[in-house]
């Protein structure tokens, strides 16, 4: 069994006692995410591991799904730089690389996890979609549009089909699990899907 990863090191000036507690929390949060699934997860044990009060936890979060986002975010969901330069299919190709990598980490299990929830409770996917996933394909279908612009990929492209027939397999995967994840898969798919756009 692999070792747990310990929680991202926080930087800075020593903390108020707040601030300590909330970093506490989203330290007790990242390391149980590694154990259980969204939907085991319970507020009682992110108290206890933190060590403060459940009163704690409803005055800063509503629900566990809102503390759920709230560690995703700053703990696990850490976005580098958008790749830039090269032509749109080599960014693109950059994009969907990194998300291989997420996707066989902790990202890519908590991912599952808030998916898998949304089908009972509609407002996580929502908040999934606004807050994680609307940004990312808006800079995709930027760097489609460019590619169109530039002669790389027919006039006719839909971007949105085309985001789809990109993504929406690498999701399947990581969803039903029936294949791994690898980076031959991707670049694979890439040169399947690709193909149906380029310009001779």
């Amino acid at each position: 069994m692999s070792e747990r990863a310990p929680p991202p090191k926080r930087r800075g000036r020593p903390a108020s006692k707040a601030a300590e507690s909330h970093a506490a929390i989203m330290d007790a949060v990242y390391q149980l995410l590694q154990e259980t699934s969204v939907r085991d997860l319970t507020f009682e044990a992110i108290a206890k591991r933190a060590k403060v009060g459940r009163p704690t936890l409803y005055k800063w979060w509503p629900s566990k799904a809102a503390l759920v986002f709230a560690t995703f975010h700053e703990r696990i969901a850490r976005d580098g730089a958008s790749p830039t330069g090269g032509t749109a299919e080599e960014v693109i190709r950059l994009k969907v690389r990194r998300l291989i990598r997420e996707f066989n980490g902790l990202f890519g299990k908590v991912m599952a996890d808030l998916i898998a929830e949304g089908q009972s409770e509609p407002k996580v996917l929502h908040e999934l979609y606004e807050q994680h996933m609307r940004s990312r394909r808006a800079s995709t279908r930027t760097d489609i549009e460019r590619g169109i612009a530039a002669g790389e990929f027919a006039s006719g492209t839909d971007p949105e089909l085309l985001m789809d027939a990109i993504f929406g397999p690498i999701f399947y995967r990581l969803l039903i699990r029936h294949a791994p994840l690898t980076q031959h898969y991707a670049d694979a798919l890439l040169d399947q899907v690709l193909c149906g756009v380029r310009c001779a």
